[in-house]
């Protein structure tokens, strides 16, 4: 579910609605949340390898995960065809450097058995569970309360704040309510929407917060099913040590960065996650020839995916079902999102790229595929509850507080305006830590929010 990957956006990303003249611009600039990425990257741990590039600005990295010899033979063999198309170690929240007073938590050095799917006992990854709700609840002024499923958000009409939040306890179905002078929702992308759209009231019969008719709409995700696959001839007297949890290479967007780069039949870019390694050939299935086929390695194995930006559209849109419910009685959702000409001719050119790519490292049986997909394949959620400057065109101002409920923030991928290429949930980070640092000041400063 979390693969870990963590990339910077960069101006190019944030600039990117306003030069193109679609949906609405960022409130925001890369100097606006530039100190914050680096916050949350020296607690979260980000293994990774700097290189100058603009478009993808370097982090507060850890010792890199480097490419092994045949992901580097691929990395110069593209660089000598392709100079522009820049091949780097995956960044990746992975601890190739426990350092105890920047991780705290219950954490440890990554082991390199890339295993993390199953978890990870060290803690070498991070996580919720090894790394933000220790530290939280080291502090002494942390309650989680476990099987909640959250209702509404509480609104009151008289002071024109939320009052706190209305959950259904998941094993008795009752009602129960909490009550707090700020809310912050980080339900996901799709669970805070339907949080806000079913919080509805005299103010708000439309979902809170949602006097720009905006909620639920510009829903975006990031590019699925297309990549490649081949296998390589050559090293076949080399090997590496571990399973790197990073999945070997990355390669940044190189398409409609600068007038060099700009194609004319569409809009923004593509990125790539893949790698190379070797894989054991087990050709007997029992008994001894089985106890030596498994020591033996295997040829060398290609493959890499293609992640691409979607557009903002308004149409793409979840909405909550008008006499349908769930278990505990709420509203299920509806979906009604789709590709469109931009992307189509998008992920044509993402295919045909890493085609040319393998194609110039010499690799043997190339595979490409573009299986189209639906939103939300890529478990890339946002949009949906947009920032924005103006309330009468986005859900929430550039300190994810909604516009008409200053007690309220939203941080999740809802409050994105576009979707870039690289993968957000340090950009979620840093932009949680900004909110709650505003909200923190605010208070301090005012007594309220405002």
């Amino acid at each position: 579910m979390w693969g870990r990957h963590c990339y910077r956006w960069s101006d190019l990303d944030f600039e990117g609605n306003m030069k193109d003249g679609i949906a609405i611009d960022w409130p925001i600039r890369y100097a606006d949340i530039e100190p914050w990425y680096t916050y949350v990257e020296k607690f979260v741990g980000v293994q990774g390898k700097k290189e100058g590039l603009a478009h993808l600005p370097d982090g507060e990295f850890l010792p890199a995960f480097d490419l092994n010899c045949a992901e580097d033979h691929f990395k110069q063999a593209v660089k000598r065809a392709f100079p522009e198309r820049i091949i780097t170690p995956g960044r990746t929240a992975n601890l190739t450097k426990y350092i105890p007073e920047l991780h705290h938590g219950t954490r440890g050095q990554c082991q390199a058995r890339n295993r993390c799917w199953r978890g990870c006992p060290y803690g070498g990854y991070f996580s919720s569970l090894s790394s933000t709700i220790p530290v939280a609840n080291d502090t002494g002024n942390f309650t989680l309360m476990a099987d909640s499923i959250v209702h509404s958000i509480i609104f009151d009409d008289a002071t024109q704040r939320a009052t706190g939040v209305r959950v259904i306890d998941a094993e008795t179905k009752e009602t129960r309510e909490y009550f707090s002078s700020v809310v912050f929702c980080n339900a996901s992308t799709i669970g805070s929407t339907a949080v806000l759209l079913n919080s509805r009231s005299e103010r708000f019969p439309d979902g809170l917060g949602n006097d720009s008719g905006e909620l639920g709409h510009n829903l975006m995700d990031h590019h699925y099913g297309m990549g490649g696959s081949a296998t390589f001839d050559g090293m076949k007297d080399k090997y590496y040590k571990g399973r790197k949890p990073n999945g070997g290479f990355y390669i940044p967007r190189f398409r409609n960065i600068d007038e060099a780069t700009r194609r004319s039949d569409y809009i923004r870019g593509f990125g790539y996650q893949g790698g190379l390694a070797r894989y054991t050939n087990l050709n007997a299935s029992l008994g001894p020839e089985f106890k030596k086929s498994i020591t033996e390695p295997g040829e060398w194995v290609f493959s890499a995916t293609c992640f691409g930006e979607l557009l903002p559209y308004h149409d793409n849109q979840v909405s909550l079902h008008e006499t349908k419910t769930d278990q505990y009685g709420l509203p299920t959702l509806v979906f009604d999102a789709g590709l469109k000409e931009n992307e189509t001719k998008l992920r044509a050119d993402g295919v045909a790229c890493l085609e040319e790519m393998m194609d110039a490292a010499g690799f043997q049986n190339l595979e490409v595929h573009n299986d189209p997909t639906a939103v939300g394949a890529a478990i890339h959620e946002m949009g949906t509850a947009r920032m924005g400057r103006d309330p009468r065109t986005s859900v929430l101002n550039q300190w994810n507080q909604v516009h008409a409920v200053p007690n309220v923030f939203v941080t999740d991928g809802s409050f994105m305006v576009s979707s870039g290429t690289q993968n957000p949930s340090i950009t979620y980070m840093a932009m949680t830590a900004r909110a709650v640092d505003y909200m923190d000041k605010e208070l301090k400063r005012n007594g309220r929010l405002s």
